[in-house]
């Protein structure tokens, strides 16, 4: 089967010491594709160096809702400057998040505004993280300017009731591996009701890990916390397949589809 990551971190420092040896084992497992999202300024050139080691990485840079008060005063040309050297590049990880400490909404919606604006205007894919702030994030996408394209809602975690209204607005919605953990269950039957030409597949790698009884690639960090394997994206297809009631080569072929709709690679 062809699969497709449609979110993770391979820049990630816990992953420094095995990246070279997870690189060479994914197309093992038929990975075609992963988005590989900086946060900010400090990681945009080793996700830059990482995409012109391997075809299969799809580069996207933007500065994260964690990590807005941390950007130097440049940071919206410089990302202009990643994006242009990047023509097939995606923008994000952006997006809004009450659920961190001090946060600075104000700063993080105008921050989301001048990346959509960005991703609007060149009509490249947007990936959108969310927490406790999906209404105003509802807000934000009626009333900003949206990449033709779409735009990803990644590792959804906003309400079932919801998810109609983001699609019409060009909502693409990625399901991690953290879902299958029993306290996120309700999360988890969400993506029974995501429209099938909407669905995507993530890692969220080295974070989202699954659960131990679940885990195929168990992986530890440096200081032997647990991380999640890229590798592990063939397990959210098969998981989901069986939530969908679908083969999972049916599911991979829809997610295909999906995923060049809204990335435009195969």
């Amino acid at each position: 089967m062809r699969l497709y990551d449609a979110h993770n971190h391979f820049q990630d420092e816990r992953l420094d010491a095995q990246r070279e040896s997870i690189a060479a084992m994914l197309p093992g497992v038929g990975l075609q594709r992963a988005v590989v999202a900086g946060s900010g300024v400090e990681d945009w050139e080793q996700v830059a160096t990482l995409a012109a080691q391997h075809a299969w990485l799809l580069p996207s840079f933007g500065v994260h809702p964690w990590y807005v008060k941390e950007q130097p005063q440049d940071w919206l040309a410089t990302l202009e400057a990643y994006l242009s050297r990047f023509p097939h590049a995606g923008v994000g990880e952006i997006g809004l998040d009450r659920w961190i400490e001090n946060a600075d909404v104000d700063l993080q919606v105008r921050m989301m505004r001048a990346q959509l604006d960005l991703a609007a205007r060149d009509d490249r894919p947007a990936t959108i993280h969310c927490l406790r702030a999906f209404g105003l994030l509802d807000e934000v996408l009626r009333t900003n300017a949206l990449p033709a394209r779409g735009f990803l809602l990644h590792s959804y975690g906003g309400p079932v009731e919801m998810v109609e209204g983001f699609a019409k607005l060009g909502a693409y919605f990625s399901v991690s591996p953290y879902f299958l953990h029993e306290r996120k269950a309700r999360q988890w039957e969400t993506f029974k009701a995501v429209p099938l030409d909407r669905l995507l597949m993530e890692t969220d790698a080295p974070d989202m890990w699954p659960p131990d009884e679940l885990n195929p690639r168990p992986l530890r960090d440096d200081a032997h916390k647990p991380i999640n394997h890229p590798a592990n994206i063939d397990l959210m297809y098969r998981e989901l397949a069986t939530l969908r009631g679908l083969a999972v080569e049916a599911l991979a072929a829809q997610v295909e589809q999906n995923f060049v709709a809204l990335f435009g690679v195969a």
